[in-house]
């Protein structure tokens, strides 16, 4: 993974900039028609940074919205670069929903967008510090590899979509937002926003149920993103290296893995969908132990267990339980 802030070129804004008359022009009938205060084709128009965020938009808004997702499946949204015609389109959104310190590019784009009503999930729980132990030095999720990190929010673990609890607590806020920028349709965002709400406390219950009698707490991943997840239930994750789920682990951590996995019956070493796999099977080659899929929900591909959020989540429940020795 790789947090390095993402800068803009001139020449990008520049176009974007340029552009901006033309697509403004081309909207402008469109709020005329429909009276909807530049509404498209009736409809609000949101944009979401990526996929989870999205999926909360989509849900919350219905028929209501028009959603555009930034980050295209089987992109890595902490890499993502913006082409110039999508920082110009970003300037047409009636609501742009973010993470701040996620996507730095994103970050800049909505700062010089000027639209008005910018939600940041961020800010609709409590971010934590979930960083590791390596090599004895501390590492943040937001690291860079130089034990500094990068983004406003360095120290903080964006991974807040994994637990369903704070998941819920973004997703009231995202309903909340888009009654508030479109009032004529309050009451349809609000019954979404109790379904999706009553839904994420369904699938919070199934992995308490779902984790019960497990034979370890402890699991193994490239990719330092489940902090909150663990938190939630009472587990514990350990990165191989905490900062980018490509890079290999020094001998020591090695060391360190290996004492951990005959210590706390550890069995699985888990990768993700979006990034190279090697490295997982490389340290489960030399641990001698499994491997298997453990999703971030970054983005939805082909490759994914499952085609939306519940059911990547429901899949990553079926990996856990296997992996921790939960009784069948």
């Amino acid at each position: 993974m790789n947090n390095s802030r993402r800068l803009i070129p001139a020449a990008a804004l520049v176009a974007a900039t340029l552009a901006l008359p033309a697509l403004t022009a081309c909207s402008g009938s469109s709020a005329t028609a429909t009276g909807g205060g530049g509404k498209g084709g009736g409809k609000l128009r949101v944009t979401a940074s990526f996929y989870p965020l999205e999926f909360l938009a989509t849900r919350i808004g219905g028929s209501d919205v028009q959603v555009t997702d930034l980050t295209k499946p089987g992109v890595e949204p902490h890499d993502l670069e913006l082409a110039p015609r999508q920082i110009a389109a970003l300037q047409q959104a009636d609501v742009i929903i973010s993470l701040h310190g996620l996507q730095p590019a994103v970050d800049d784009a909505i700062g010089q967008s000027g639209v008005k009503n910018t939600v940041d999930a961020a800010a609709l729980t409590r971010l934590e510090d979930h960083g590791t132990e390596v090599d004895g030095r501390h590492h943040t999720t937001g690291d860079n590899g130089t034990g500094g990190g990068s983004g406003e929010d360095a120290g903080s673990d964006p991974h807040i979509w994994l637990d369903p609890v704070r998941y819920a607590e973004v997703a009231k806020g995202v309903g909340k937002a888009l009654a508030q920028a479109d009032p004529a349709h309050s009451a349809a965002y609000a019954k979404n926003t109790d379904t999706l709400v009553a839904q994420l406390g369904a699938l919070d219950t199934e992995f308490r149920d779902g984790l019960k009698n497990r034979a370890t707490d402890t699991f193994i991943t490239t990719h330092a993103a489940f902090g909150y997840l663990a938190e939630r239930y009472g587990l514990v994750e350990e990165a191989i290296n905490g900062i980018d789920p490509e890079s290999e682990p020094s001998a020591g951590r090695m060391k360190t893995l290996l004492d951990l996995a005959g210590r706390e019956h550890v069995t699985t070493v888990f990768f993700e969908t979006l990034v190279s796999d090697k490295t997982a099977r490389t340290v489960a080659g030399d641990l001698r132990l499994r491997t298997d899929v453990l999703d971030p929900i970054e983005g939805i591909t082909p490759t994914s267990r499952g085609t939306d959020y519940f059911a990547v989540q429901r899949a990553n429940l079926q990996a856990l339980k296997t992996a921790l020795g939960v009784p069948r």
